[in-house]
Parts: C-alpha cells; structure tokens; sequence
C-alpha cells in the first residue's frame, strides 16, 4: 500500500467493466495466465533495463476497494451489486513470478507472468503496466548514461522536469541502472537512494556579491561543498572559490555553454592555483550521447535531468499486458489452454513462458531462450530469468534496493561488446521460442 492510500483506482474503467461482464457470463473465475512483455525495444535500442518490480510488489500490497472506492464506482454506475460485492472482497491471491529488477530485458521477454483467476489477474494489468512502462524506460536510459560515464558517477536531478510522484520513481529507477545519488528527498526518505544538493544561480544572484554567496555556502556546507561557478565570469568564480578554501575546495560545478573545452581550461586554472584535487562536475541537459562526448574531458562526474526522466527519447517501453492460456472450460481443475492474439502487428505467442539467458563458456550472454508450456531443459551456462515474486496471494520476492542494483551491474557485464554501443543496432542477442519438444517457434516480436 502506497502511503496507506488503496491503489485501486490507478487503473482503466474497461478492467472493471470486463470483471462486470465475465461475472455475468460465469467466465470471471476461470484459471488465467497473463504476461507483461515488450515486443520491441525502442527503435536503435541494444537492450532494456527491467525496473519498477519494488514498486509493483507495494502497489499490489494496497490494491484493495474500500467504501471510498466502491462509493465512487456505483455513483458512477461503472458497476454493480454483484461487482460490488466481488471487489469488496477483492485481494489478489494468485502467484506471480517475474524477472528481476534490475536485469536485463529483449524483444518477447516474459517480464511478468500472473496466474490466477481471470477477474483477479486482468484488474492488474494498468497498474502493473503505468509502473513498469516508465520505470523501465528511465533505469534503461540511466543503464547507457551510466555506461558511458563508466567510472565517474551521474547525480539524478530531473525531479523539475516531471509531475512529483514520477520523479520520486525516477530517482529510484536511475539508482537501480548504476545512479549514484539523487536530488530528490522524497526518494532518500521512501526508498534509502543517497541524496545530494548544493546551490542554484538564484543563491549566487541574492547576495551583494558571488564572493559573499561562496562564502555563505562555504560556512554553511565545509570546504568538501560544490560551487555553482558559471553564474557570471567562469574564470573568476573559480579562482574565489580556490582562494577562499586555500585549495581545498571541493568541486565547482559548470552548467552552460561548451562543456568539453570549458572543463579543460578550468581543469588547467585549478592545477595552475594548487587546487589540484578539486573536482570538475557538469551539468546542463546531458544525455548518454554527450556524456560519450566527454569522456575525454577531465570530469568528475556529471548531472543528468531531463533526458534521464524521460527515458532520453523512449519515455515509454510499450509494453504490453495479454492473456496467453486460460482454463479450457468452467469445470474445477479444467487444463489450461494456450491463447493468442493474430491480429495484424500485435499479435501474441499463447502458452505459459518459462526464460533463460544462454551464457558462453565465458559468461557472455548468447540468446534469450523462452520455452513455452514446458520448463526448459537447460545447459549448464543457461541463467533462469524468472523469478517467484507473489505464492498464493502472499508477496515472497520483495528485496532490498541493493539487490537491484547489483543485479543489474552483473547482468550488464554479460553483454557481448556491441551492447555497449550508442550507434542505433539491433538486440545485442536473439529472441528464440521453443515448445516443450525444443523445436523452435516463430515469433511476432523482433527490434
């Protein structure tokens, strides 16, 4: 539960209205498999970074129709008495298994698999789909910016460039891809992510002079601070702050015009004034593509916003939320039955998925393997991909953030080098399905 608040009305009208329709036909109770997936990654795109699963597990948590809810839905005559009585009573207790935060994702890849009954599993589908979509598209946007940034570390600071509650999960999202730290409080306080946070040109322009704001912050702050120096005169905003901390200061931060060159002349001006372990932090509407362009420029470490919040390009992953087997008929026990769509461009592949990652002798991811309707014989470098996330209706998969985070580090580090290109390509690695007899399926998704 979301700060004590039911989660059950962040959905679609059409989710209650289908619950509506399958309980008068006597359909709603039949067993059914749902799966989230991606049918392509965002057009140029390598991979994608699976996140939001946390975040998923808690709105679960408090996915519940209490008198505020259902008052609402029966003034808006969106149901009735038998929906009522249904939702009433409604907590999800099916199972759920899904990959980990924090992996890596490709064309097809079943991220999500619920089980249960059809009317308790399809109300899921804008929750689990409004969280994974966005969270997804930032931690895979953060993944490249961290890549380029290999060693030096990316501060998330886009909170000003999205609605409040979006920002606090990009924060979490970013930190998930490799982040250090974010400047958004609310993410600290709700999800442990570091925060960090200096000044703005506004706390430079309300004193009489950039020195005095130097040296307030200074005060303030300590020496380790980072100074704001392209309010007025690069130059000698640098040579204040070198003098006022006798060398010691901390780093300068610099947010407009040429980055590059401008990093490298102050670099020069810091090592020429003895302050040669003051670090150089840019800012300013980066991206993956220009933090590659800096990597030669004597930085420290950088500050992303805009780009990051809205996953550089790509704000959504398209991802997609369908029934893939359902009970053969209404009979207790009856086998489930694969299903698929075969409309034109979205159709589906039916049937219960279970994932691997083939690995090579040297731990190099090779292809995703997705067997259909049967667990997967597997070699001995295959990785299993699916996780067990929900039993029976009790949360079992929930982990801490760290977790995430090193998953993702270690999943990362299995790419074949291509993926670690910015030029436009396509999957670093295949998508093969396969029945239970290991033949190979043809498959709608692709890049």
């Amino acid at each position: 539960m979301t700060n004590g608040t039911s989660t059950a009305l962040l959905t679609d009208e059409y989710e209650l209205t289908m619950v509506r329709a399958a309980l008068k036909s006597g359909t709603a109770h039949r067993e059914s498999v749902f799966e989230l997936f991606a049918r392509r990654l965002p057009p140029g795109r390598r991979y994608g970074v699976v996140a939001g699963v946390g975040r998923a597990l808690e709105a679960l948590a408090g996915f519940r129709f209490g008198d505020a809810e259902l008052g609402f839905l029966e003034r808006e005559q969106i149901i009735d008495g038998p929906t009522a009585e249904f939702l009433a009573d409604y907590r999800f207790r099916g199972s759920i298994w899904g990959y980990g935060e924090g992996d890596l994702y490709f064309p097809g890849s079943p991220l999500v698999i619920v089980q249960g009954t059809f009317a308790e599993a399809v109300v899921l589908e804008t929750l689990l789909l409004s969280i994974y979509n966005y969270d997804s598209a930032v931690a895979s946007a953060a993944s490249r910016m961290t890549l380029m940034a290999e060693d030096r570390p990316c501060i998330e600071m886009g909170s000003r460039r999205i609605n409040e509650h979006a920002a606090v999960a990009a924060a979490r999202a970013a930190y998930v891809a490799g982040f250090a730290s974010t400047s958004n409080l609310e993410a600290g306080r709700q999800y442990g992510v570091p925060t960090s946070g200096t000044a703005a040109h506004s706390f430079t322009l309300l004193h009489d002079s950039e020195e005095a704001a130097f040296r307030a912050q200074i005060a303030t702050l300590g020496e380790s601070t980072t100074l704001l120096v392209d309010t007025y005169d690069i130059e000698a905003a640098v040579r204040t702050g070198v003098e006022i901390t006798g060398g010691r200061l901390g780093a300068v931060r610099i947010d407009s015009g040429d980055l590059t060159a401008t990093a490298r002349e102050v670099r020069a001006l810091l090592d020429e004034l003895g302050a040669t372990k003051t670090r150089i932090i840019v800012t300013s509407d980066l991206d993956e593509w220009q933090l590659a362009a800096l990597s030669g420029a004597p930085v420290n470490g950088y500050g992303v916003g805009t780009s990051l919040v809205t996953g550089s390009g790509a704000p959504t992953c398209s991802m997609v939320y369908k029934l893939v087997a359902r009970a053969a008929s209404d009979a207790p026990g009856a086998p489930l039955v694969a299903v698929a769509k075969k409309s034109a461009a979205k159709a589906t592949v039916g049937g219960r998925k279970y994932a691997a990652r083939r690995l090579d002798a040297k731990g190099i991811a090779e292809a995703e393997l997705i067997r259909v309707t049967g667990l997967p014989e597997r070699d001995d470098n295959d990785r299993v991909l699916l996780r067990e996330l929900v039993r029976d209706g009790e949360v079992v998969g929930a982990e801490p953030l760290a977790t995430a985070r090193a998953r993702h580090e270690a999943a990362r580090a299995e790419l074949p080098r291509d993926g670690y290109k910015m030029s436009r390509g396509e999957p670093v690695i295949p998508t093969f399905f396969l029945d239970e007899r290991g033949t190979f399926l043809p498959t709608p998704y692709g890049s």
